[in-house]
């Protein structure tokens, strides 16, 4: 709960405060943040008649005076400037005016100089400058993701804006926690460094005062990592519940665009997954695709009873129960409806594109040796007429990243076979991947074969077998955590910002993937806090990938790079 009831609380605090009816003003950020831990008919419980983006508000002249205008936005220039405009001719009674994250002493200025009518009547900061989609996940959204692989020579105005969001972030993450905390960054990540330094210098020297919390007997750890030291995750197919949606649907805030798919119904045709609202959502969002059928049957079987019970209305009694339960059965019909969309649509998709047998060869890519098998594998499925491009272009990039100092010729033989099939294959996108993710640029062990324990682990693994063929991958991340809980996470590969140093295990670890999450580490952190006392892992990244949104970050970075590359 923890990051979705800060948020929540900041939310309370705005609206219960303020009487009376209220339009609440967010922009294109703030929609994303309020949205995953605030319903509709909530924000109507709370008097807000009506929703509005802030460019929106300032471009219309209709005049509501009844209204009290709850502005919760981002401090960036652009909507100080909209609300400027908008305080010069005010369209509503009042205006109270809550930022995200720390605003500047010239913003304030300029607000107090453009309130001449006196309609402001109150400016706060509440530090909710992050989407909090799970408990101990969040998000930044941004859209120019790409960025951080670029060099910083080749675009460094926008290298410093992907930086600035995300120390925003970061900042906004810990004031809202309430914690100071000390900085550890992935040494061979230029990007990670330098947000982890320019945090460091926000947190104690910019605003240190902000900062200056009651001091905990171990501090709190930032650890910032950058995604290509783990370019296997975002890469595989997912079978459980969450990641699987995300990855063959996607998931967009807690929300799922159904539009497309010609059976949805009109009240379902974008559906929410949240673990606060759906009961069913929460228990199963971990678990295996081959459970979620069985778990689904059980649903509609109980609901088939709840129905059946209602037909048989005969009494004034039984109708006035009738209708006092109406409302938890609409909320059921819709929840049974939805699942069975969503897995209906999904089992559509994975037969379609036979992944059932492309994640086979994926998985063991992922987690098992043997180059010649691989090489086997992966050209048959290149071969076969029912995989799809994508599928193949995963496949070769997995084999790429696992064997590309290994067989440099058969891999050389698969990248001609990859652009002989796929039409829409990019030139040059695997050895891109190569550049950007190779076995030179990452520090994690990636295949648990280069220290001895982790290969110990694996050998373990494999004599005890897995109890599914399709879950057998791991992320590197849970290697991370079990370092740090352990004590072990080296100081060499992952060096403190300045002099601060950790005496002891923290209580409190923030992991921040520059370059995006997933919901596989997401699991994975969830699992770890569930069987681990003592110790709080939260998640976050600059955004939530699965495969496509991976690739089309590969595109653009690859674009860009050949854009700027010198001239021979």
């Amino acid at each position: 709960m923890v990051l979705i009831s800060v948020v929540r609380d900041y939310i309370n605090k705005m609206l219960q405060d303020i009487s009376g009816m209220k339009v609440l003003i967010l922009d294109s950020q703030t929609v994303s943040v309020v949205s995953v831990v605030y319903s509709q008919s909530e924000l109507l419980q709370k008097e807000v008649f009506l929703v509005e983006l802030v460019d929106a508000v300032s471009k219309s002249s209709e005049s509501m005076y009844h209204l009290k205008a709850v502005c919760f936005l981002r401090p960036t220039s652009e909507n100080i400037q909209l609300l400027r405009r908008q305080l010069a001719n005010p369209r509503f009674g009042e205006y109270h005016l809550f930022f995200s994250n720390i605003l500047k002493e010239t913003q304030i200025h300029i607000l107090a100089d453009s309130d001449e009518q006196d309609v402001v009547q109150q400016v706060v900061e509440f530090y909710g400058d992050f989407v909090a989609i799970d408990p101990y996940h969040f998000t930044l959204n941004m859209p120019s993701n790409h960025i951080y692989m670029i060099p910083a020579v080749v675009d460094p105005p926008s290298l410093q804006h992907f930086c600035d969001r995300v120390v925003d972030g970061i900042a906004a993450l810990f004031l809202a926690l309430k914690q100071r905390p000390v900085i550890r960054y992935q040494r061979t990540s230029d990007v990670a460094k330098r947000i982890a330094q320019e945090a460091s210098k926000l947190m104690y020297q910019q605003e240190s005062g902000l900062f200056d919390f009651r001091r905990m007997e171990v501090s709190p750890l930032l650890l910032v990592i950058d995604r290509r030291d783990d370019p296997l995750t975002p890469l595989l197919n997912q079978w459980t519940y969450q990641a699987m949606v995300h990855e063959l649907i996607g998931i967009q805030d807690n929300k799922v665009d159904l539009k497309s798919i010609a059976k949805s119904s009109k009240d379902q045709q974008e559906v929410v997954l949240s673990s606060e609202q759906d009961s069913f959502y929460k228990a199963n969002m971990y678990e295996n695709f081959g459970d979620i059928g069985m778990n689904i049957k059980k649903l509609v079987d109980d609901f088939q009873q709840i129905a059946k019970s209602n037909q048989n209305i005969q009494t004034i009694e039984d109708m006035a129960k009738f209708v006092d339960n109406y409302p938890e059965y609409r909320k059921m019909h819709g929840n049974v409806s939805k699942h069975v969309t969503l897995v209906t649509e999904m089992s559509k998709i994975v037969e379609e594109r036979k992944l059932m047998l492309v994640s086979q060869t994926e998985q063991e890519l992922a987690c098992n040796g043997g180059q010649v098998a691989a090489f086997e594998a992966v050209t048959n499925l290149l071969n076969n007429e029912s995989i799809s491009d994508i599928d193949r272009l995963r496949l070769v990039m997995l084999y790429a990243l696992r064997y590309e100092k290994e067989s440099p010729v058969q891999l050389m033989q698969l990248f001609n076979k990859l652009a002989s099939r796929s039409a829409k294959y990019k030139t040059g996108l695997v050895q891109f991947l190569l550049k950007q993710a190779g076995v030179d640029k990452r520090t994690g062990d990636l295949y648990g074969n280069r220290d001895l324990l982790n290969i110990a682990r694996n050998m373990a693994r494999g004599l005890k077998g897995v109890e599914n063929v399709y879950t057998q991958h791991q992320p590197l991340l849970v290697q991370t955590m079990e370092s740090i809980i352990k004590g072990r996470l080296r100081d060499v590969d992952y060096p403190f910002v300045g002099n601060h140093f950790q005496q002891g295990r923290p209580q409190e670890v923030i992991i921040f993937i520059v370059g995006g999450t997933t919901y596989e580490e997401s699991r994975a952190v969830a699992l770890q806090n569930a069987t681990t006392s003592g110790i709080r892992f939260i998640l976050g990244g600059s955004v939530v990938l699965n495969s496509r949104r991976f690739l089309k970050d590969l595109e653009e970075g690859q674009r860009i790079s050949r854009s700027s590359a010198p001239m021979i």
